[in-house]
């Protein structure tokens, strides 16, 4: 039962990064920690060998690295990054790849629905939740969070503590 709810922390984690970042155009370093803090006890909890813990300790490190240099050339926010760093150990090497794909994807999905959205008038309903105008206003920004909860999510699956728990 532990295990389930520890294994639970990653797509939930996700899902309010994007609710927050689709709000707030911010993603609360809260989420990456605890992300980061649950990673050894859900591995402990799934029955992970001491290997899936130390290779995604360094996927992650490569993944904070990358990300660091990514935010530095300002091609990706810092909560983003971190976000990022945060997901990669959940993920595995074995994982990553088709992560990243997902994740790319679901970008230029969102990446079209923004501009869309984008192009229509301002409604006057939109009074009504500022972070519609937010969202509709800041044309240069992109929730990029929401990208990377669609990539996660899709590729859940495939990591190797949700493997272990479901026996795959």
């Amino acid at each position: 039962m532990i295990a389930y709810l520890l294994l639970s922390v990653f797509p939930a984690a996700l899902l309010i990064a994007a609710a927050n970042d689709i709000y707030e155009f911010k993603i609360p370093n809260w989420i990456s920690i605890v992300l980061v803090s649950v990673y050894p006890a859900a591995g402990l909890a799934v029955g992970a060998s001491p290997h899936i813990l130390i290779e995604g300790a360094l996927i992650g490190a490569a993944a904070l690295a990358v990300g660091f240099g990514l935010f530095a050339g300002k091609l990706v926010g810092g909560g983003d990054a971190k976000l990022l760093a945060a997901s990669a150990p959940w993920l595995g090497l074995g994982s990553l790849g088709m992560f990243l794909f997902y994740t790319a994807i679901s970008g230029f999905v969102l990446a079209m629905a923004m501009a869309m959205f984008r192009k229509l008038p301002i409604l006057p309903v939109y009074a009504h939740a500022p972070w519609l105008i937010r969202l509709h206003e800041r044309k240069k920004d992109l929730p990029y969070a929401v990208a990377i909860a669609g990539g996660g999510l899709i590729s859940f699956s495939q990591t190797p503590y949700f493997q272990l728990v479901i026996g795959g």
